[in-house]
């Protein structure tokens, strides 16, 4: 199984990427900008530019689907907190771990990553 099937319920969506360029959010009318946009903070930017809550997240998962090296570990999580990707739950080795972070370090908007919650072994 997929890490965005396991953990979102979703399928590779088509044109799905890691980092897509954010598409613009219009903003509701005002007298001064009625065709003003405001950009989606990092964090926020969906598999394909909308915006999403979990969108850093899911961006991770669909990162960790796509490296060749990171089987779905069933037992680790990813969320987020902000532009932090928090990683929850056991993983089989340092080394996986470590490749984990890298990779979720290498999406667009992630700041950190919390390895907290996560054990090896």
């Amino acid at each position: 199984m997929s890490w965005l099937k396991r953990l979102f319920g979703l399928e590779k969506p088509q044109n799905a990427q890691v980092n897509p360029t954010p598409q613009p959010v219009p903003q509701a009318s005002t007298s001064a900008a009625p065709t003003a946009t405001q950009s989606i903070p990092p964090e926020r930017v969906g598999l394909n530019g909308e915006y999403d809550q979990s969108g850093l997240a899911k961006r991770v998962a669909l990162a960790f689907d796509q490296d060749q090296q990171l089987d779905d570990v069933a037992t680790l999580w990813v969320a987020q907190t902000s532009s932090t990707v928090v990683l929850k739950g056991k993983v089989p080795s340092q080394e996986i771990l470590n490749k984990m972070v890298s990779v979720a370090q290498s999406v667009h908007g992630a700041t950190n990553v919390d390895t907290r919650e996560v054990t090896v072994g």
